[in-house]
C-alpha cells in the first residue's frame, strides 16, 4: 500500500474519531423528552366578547408603544397569521402548560387564559379536559389551572436559583398549535429585568431557545430534566423568534402556586420607596460607579420610613443581594414575605449604612406599584441659570399640597430649552437642588450659585403625588 494511501486512511480514522468524541460531548435530550413530554399540555382558551385581555399586551393586540411591541407574549390564534384581528365575538388563544401534580394541577401563563370563559387542556395522549382557573396573578403572569384526573403524568420541579449562564436548556410546547415541539439552546442571562410596566417584579431567565406563538406557558428544562422556568416572552420586531426568549423562574411560579392554594391571592413585599437609576447622577453624588438604586421618594409611615431610609440614599443591596440597577429592587422586595425583616444597605454621604426594615405588604392595586420600589423613569437634563423661574409657596398652598413649612418652591415658568427638554413643567415643586433642601426662592438661588455651563444640576421634583430626581445639564452655548 502506498504511503499516501496509508496517510489518507489514518487521516480519515482521526476525523471519524474526532467527530465521535464531539458527538459524545454534546447532550442527548431524548431521555428528557420521553420522560416529560406526556406532562406538557396544549391550552385552548375561549373568550366570548368583542375584546380580549382588557388591554393586556400580546402579539395580536394593537396600539402598543414600540417598546411593548418588541416584548411579545405568546398566545396564538388558530389558523391566523400574526397581526390579524381575531373574529368577534368569540376568540380562541392557544398556549402551553404543564402538569405539576398527579391530581391535575396545571401551570401556564396568566395572559394565555386571561378573561377566558372556557379553558380546554389537551394531553399528549389526546385526552381533553375542561380546566378550572383556580387562581392567577397578572403581575407575575402565572395562572394555576385544575383538571379532573388521577395518576396523571407530571414534571419534576427544579431550582431556578442554581441556573447559570451557558448551561443547556430545552423547551417543550405547542408553537403555532404544533403539540410536543422540542427546541433547545443555552441560558443567555439570569436575573434579567425587562422594565415592562406590568411585570416589574419578575427577574427573567433569558435563553436563545427558539420560542414562538403558542409556546407561552410551557416548561423550560435543564439537563437533569427538571423544570427551571415558564416560557413567557420574546424580544422581537416581527412577532417571531429572533434569538431572545424569556422565562419566569420556577421558584417564583411555585411561590405563586402555594399562595394561591393557601389564601387565593398573591401577596408581595413592600419597602415603601420609589427608586430610579443612579446613572445620570454619578457625578452629582460623587459615586465610584453607577451601581444601586436612587431613592426618590419614601412613603410616610412605611417600613423604609420607619427604618430611616431617606431621599437621596442609594440602595446597594437587599437581604445580601447586590442591587446593580434600580430595576433589580422590585423583584427582590416583591418576593419577600410581608412582615419579615430585611437588611438594606444604603450609601449616604459617601458612607455605607446597614438598616433593618420591616417589609410591608403591597396593596393588591396596580396603581400602588411604585411604593414597593418601582423603577421610576430616569432623567435627562440641563442646569445653572437652570432655565427655571421659581417662587415661594404661601402657607395656604403648602397646607393644600401637604408640604411642611419651609419646604419647596414652585416652578412658575420654564424658560430654558434644557429644563424643558428634561421634562420640567410649571407647577412642579422643587424640594432639593444638588441634595440641598430649598424652601424659598432665595434658598433656590443660593443652591444654584456656582453651577456652570456643562454642569448637571440634580433636582428633587414633586409633581402631583410623585417625587423623583431630575437632571438638568446647562448648555455650553447658553
Amino acid at each position: 500500500m502506498a504511503f499516501w494511501q496509508v496517510r489518507a486512511l489514518l487521516g480519515g480514522a482521526l476525523v471519524m474519531a474526532g467527530a465521535t468524541a464531539q458527538a459524545q460531548s454534546l447532550p442527548d435530550f431524548t431521555g428528557i423528552v420521553e420522560k416529560n413530554a406526556p406532562a406538557v399540555v396544549h391550552v385552548e382558551a375561549k373568550t366570548n366578547g368583542s375584546s380580549r385581555g382588557k388591554g393586556r399586551s400580546g402579539p395580536d393586540s394593537g396600539g402598543q408603544d414600540d417598546q411593548q411591541e418588541l416584548l411579545r407574549r405568546f398566545f396564538g390564534m388558530p389558523g391566523m397569521p400574526p397581526g390579524t384581528p381575531a373574529p368577534s365575538p368569540e376568540q380562541t388563544s392557544l398556549g402551553s402548560g404543564f402538569i405539576i401534580s398527579p391530581d391535575g394541577y396545571v401551570l401556564t401563563n396568566d395572559h394565555v387564559v386571561d378573561d377566558a370563559d372556557e379553558v380546554k387542556i389537551r394531553l399528549q395522549d389526546r385526552r381533553t379536559f375542561t380546566a378550572k382557573v383556580v387562581g392567577k396573578d397578572p403581575q407575575y403572569d402565572i395562572a394555576l389551572l385544575k383538571i379532573d384526573g388521577s395518576a396523571l403524568p407530571t414534571v419534576t420541579i427544579g431550582d431556578s436559583r442554581s441556573v447559570r449562564r451557558g448551561q443547556w436548556a430545552l423547551a417543550i410546547g405547542s408553537p403555532f398549535g404544533l403539540d410536543a415541539t422540542v427546541t433547545h439552546g443555552i441560558i443567555s442571562a439570569v436575573g434579567r429585568n425587562l422594565g415592562s410596566g406590568d411585570q416589574p417584579y419578575t427577574s427573567f431567565i433569558q435563553t436563545d431557545v427558539p420560542i414562538n406563538r403558542g409556546n407561552s406557558g410551557g416548561p423550560l428544562f435543564n439537563l437533569q430534566g427538571q423544570v427551571i422556568g415558564i416560557n413567557s416572552q420574546i424580544y422581537s420586531t416581527s412577532g417571531g423568534y429572533q434569538g431572545l426568549s424569556f422565562s419566569i423562574p420556577i421558584d417564583v411560579a411555585m411561590n405563586v402556586v402555594q399562595q394561591i392554594k393557601d389564601k387565593g391571592y398573591v401577596s408581595r413585599g413592600m419597602l415603601g420607596v420609589t427608586v430610579q437609576p443612579v446613572d445620570p447622577f454619578v457625578k452629582n453624588l460623587d459615586l465610584p460607579d453607577a451601581n444601586g438604586a436612587l431613592v426618590a421618594q419614601v412613603t410616610p409611615g412605611s417600613g423604609a420610613d420607619k427604618a430611616g431610609i431617606r431621599q437621596g440614599d442609594v440602595i446597594l443591596s437587599f437581604n445580601g443581594t447586590p442591587v446593580t440597577q434600580s430595576a433589580d429592587l422590585p423583584p427582590l422586595v416583591g418576593i419577600t414575605r410581608p412582615g419579615s425583616t430585611a437588611k438594606v444597605e444604603v450609601l449616604r454621604d459617601h458612607k455605607k449604612q446597614a438598616l433593618e426594615v420591616k417589609v410591608g405588604e403591597l396593596p393588591r392595586d396596580k396603581n400602588a406599584l411604585a411604593q414597593a420600589g418601582d423603577a421610576g423613569a430616569g432623567a435627562g437634563g440641563s442646569a445653572a441659570a437652570l432655565g427655571l423661574a421659581v417662587q415661594d409657596i404661601d402657607a395656604s398652598s403648602r397646607t393644600e399640597l401637604g408640604l411642611k413649612a419651609g419646604e419647596g418652591v414652585v416652578v412658575s415658568r420654564v424658560t430654558g430649552r434644557a429644563a424643558a427638554g428634561a421634562g420640567l413643567q410649571a407647577g412642579d415643586i422643587v424640594l432639593m437642588v444638588n441634595q440641598k433642601r430649598v424652601g424659598s426662592a432665595a434658598a433656590f438661588r443660593e443652591a444654584t450659585q456656582g453651577i456652570k455651563p456643562g454642569d448637571t444640576a440634580m433636582l428633587l421634583i414633586r409633581r402631583d403625588d410623585t417625587t423623583r430626581f431630575m437632571g438638568i445639564t446647562v448648555p455650553q452655548d447658553r
